[in-house]
Formats: structure tokens, sequence, C-alpha cells
């Protein structure tokens, strides 16, 4: 399920256009390029990487909680009627399962 959640993930997400921060990261690189030596760039760069990376598998999975917390509302919404007690059968939360497997091709859990 959590490939199923990237993927939507990744076709939902939008990165924000942060040029002024690009622009002093790449100013930033260029003034360490030329105060460090070979070793302690790679240092710093490998640090650099590892932060983006954590960064990356933050955004992910803070995703992926919201998606289940989501369903997990709508799920229960969807098994109480119009007047605010349960259904007996539940059948209300089943329809939305179809329907967002319907929309965005999920497998079933089984």
């Amino acid at each position: 399920m959590n490939k199923t959640l990237t993927t939507l993930y990744d076709s939902f997400y939008t990165p924000p256009q942060s040029a002024d921060t690009r622009t002093e990261i790449e100013a930033i690189h260029r003034q360490l390029i030329l105060k460090l030596e070979k070793p302690e760039r790679r240092l710093v760069l490998r640090l650099i990487d590892a932060k983006d990376c954590l960064a990356e598998e933050k955004s992910i999975d803070s995703f992926i909680c919201s998606f289940r917390l989501a369903w997990r509302l709508a799920n229960e919404l969807n098994s109480y009627s119009g007047n605010g007690r349960p259904t007996r059968s539940g059948q209300a939360g089943q329809d939305a399962r179809f329907a967002l497997q319907e929309r965005w091709k999920l497998p079933d859990e089984g």
C-alpha cells in the first residue's frame, strides 16, 4: 500500500518554486568551493545530500500519514446515516473505498 501512496504523492506533490533560496544555496556552494579543500567539500556535500534525503522521506511520510487519516475519517463518516446513527451493514464505507479504487486504481487490500 505504501508504494501506491508514494505513487499518489509523486503525482500530486509539486515542489514549491523558491528561486531566492536556490540562488542563495548556489552562492554558498560557490563560497565553500573556494574556501574548502576537496575532502572537506565532499564531506559537506554528503551532509547536504543526507539532509535532503531525510527531508524528502519526511515529506512522503507526512503525505502517507495524512492520507491514511483522511481515509479513516472518510470511512468513519460514510458509516453513519444522515441522522448521525451508524448504518447496519457499514455498506457506505465500502462504497467510498470502491469509488476511490476506481478513481486512483488502488489495489485491493484483501
